[in-house]
């Protein structure tokens, strides 16, 4: 007897919660009436595993293409392994709208030059291609070692300045968190440091503080919200427009600067002339820009929740210092110094499989699709979402417990889904900005530890979306000098 296939289901038979007529499933997202919250969406997302299984059908959602949820970590992998050369990511409308209609004069002036967020198909690999090649280099991150431990050391010495008489970081902790990451970003980005820890009310670092810091206020609302903005141009959106108008342009400045000074010097000595150099001043700009974009709110949420965790666990953090001790021996970082401090690199590994700051990786079907033995039809949304799949027992072993050794002594009898944790996603659309943002990550920590030993005494935070999964609450963390 020969075994036989099953076939493939069609879409109408993933399961899924079901729509109601006119309302589809967008009521489900209302305030006390739906029972689903955008703000605790992996809680949504444990219950849909948990009444339909790994794979889940979301249709009926105002302006939003039918979505389908998928908690199967070797799905994903074969999914991923089977992409063309140009996947498509679900996009940003709101950010899709600002560069293709809005500012397309600009975006669209010169051929591929949209940049990498909100741009598909031969424009984004085009794109891609261009930047890639400066931006993944092997030494791109490690030759900003030094200056951004030097960020870290200002940003160690503002804690100091602000901590209340209890040794306490302020209720608005995490804003100084972005300070950090803009002005980490902004040396990597835009060659310059933007003094975000003293800036005057009147310079252009605060106009691009103000900015950056509108446009992450904003784009959780205008994308995670039903968008009336395509109806009409809320305030909200005109805030969003006014603070990318303002990111654009301070972008723009600086790489006027690095052309002048390419000009006067005839080499290029930083991520940024190098761009310009190697693509040209618009796509330089254009990819400071997507830069701005995904990578301050991004790092700074994860910092935050890492230090959090840590000042949790005190005996993580000593078998940490211990490392770091060793390592550095009181001296300053230099290239290749992380390298020996797997203890350190593990922790953040951790952190991110247990609390990713995007709690999902997606892509929008370019084609009919079989996912989970199921037929999915072009334009779908796939979500693969890797909180829950980070958080379950059937990838990592005793997924529920915090044990950094798990990244670095694997042995066949632990489990370890390599699909079910990609803090930076996987592919061809991988974080461009990977090598840049774990520098950053892995250095203030690094330098946190080394000078505090970090404390929490208030009441266990919650994880929201913020628009990144995030602490709920001020983060007042203890930091006693070591």
């Amino acid at each position: 007897m020969f075994d036989v296939a099953p076939s493939v289901k069609s879409w109408e038979d993933v399961p899924g919660p079901r729509p109601l007529p006119l309302l589809g499933n967008t009521w489900r997202f209302t305030p006390y009436i739906g029972g689903y919250s955008v703000e605790h969406i992996d809680k949504v997302c444990l219950a849909l595993r948990e009444e339909f299984g790994n794979c889940v059908k979301m249709t009926g959602l105002l302006g939003r293409p039918d979505m389908l949820f998928v908690f199967d970590a070797s799905e994903v992998e074969r999914v991923f392994r089977g992409e063309d050369a140009a996947p498509h990511r679900p996009s940003m409308p709101s950010l899709n709208y600002y560069k293709h209609t809005l500012r397309k004069d600009f975006f669209g002036a010169e051929e591929n030059c949209a940049g990498v967020i909100a741009v598909h198909g031969d424009q984004w690999s085009a794109f891609r291609t261009k930047v890639s090649r400066v931006a993944l280099s092997a030494g791109a991150a490690a030759q900003y070692t030094v200056p951004v431990a030097e960020v870290a050391d200002a940003f160690i010495q503002r804690i100091r300045s602000i901590r209340n008489e209890d040794s306490e970081t302020p209720a608005d902790f995490l804003n100084e968190v972005h300070k950090w990451s803009l002005e980490s970003l902004s040396l990597i980005a835009l060659d310059t440091r933007l003094n975000c820890f003293n800036a005057s009310e009147d310079s252009e670092s605060m106009r691009l503080i103000d900015a950056v810091q509108t446009f992450f206020l904003s784009v959780g609302e205008l994308e995670l919200r039903a968008p009336w903005w395509r109806l009409y141009p809320t305030k909200m959106f005109r805030q969003y427009v006014a603070a990318l108008d303002t990111i654009l342009s301070v972008t723009l400045s600086h790489v006027e600067k690095a052309l002048k000074e390419i000009k006067a010097n005839g080499s290029s000595k930083s991520l940024l002339q190098d761009l310009v150099t190697a693509a040209g001043p618009r796509v330089a700009a254009v990819a400071a820009l997507d830069l701005f974009l995904v990578g301050i709110d991004t790092t700074s949420n994860a910092v935050a929740s890492i230090l959090y965790q840590l000042a949790l666990r005190p005996q993580v953090q000593e078998r940490m210092y211990e490392e770091i001790s060793k390592v550095l021996q009181d001296r300053p970082m230099k290239p290749g110094d992380v390298n020996q401090m797997p203890y350190l690199k593990a922790c953040v590994k951790e952190v991110m499989r247990m609390y990713p700051v995007v709690v999902g990786n997606g892509r929008q079907l370019t084609k009919d699709t079989v996912v989970c033995g199921y037929n999915i039809p072009k334009g779908t949304q796939v979500i693969f979402q890797h909180y829950v799949m980070g958080n379950s027992d059937d990838y990592f072993t005793n997924a529920s417990e915090f044990r950094p050794e798990r990244w670095m002594n694997r042995s066949p009898a632990q489990k370890h889904h390599a699909f079910a944790s990609l803090p930076f996603g996987y592919g061809k659309r991988m974080c461009l900005g990977r090598r840049f943002a774990e520098l950053e990550i892995h250095t203030v920590i690094c330098k946190m530890v080394q000078a505090f030993k970090m404390e929490y005494h208030h009441e266990p935070m919650d994880y929201h979306i913020h628009p990144m999964y995030t602490p709920n609450g001020p983060i007042r963390l203890k930091l006693m000098d070591r």
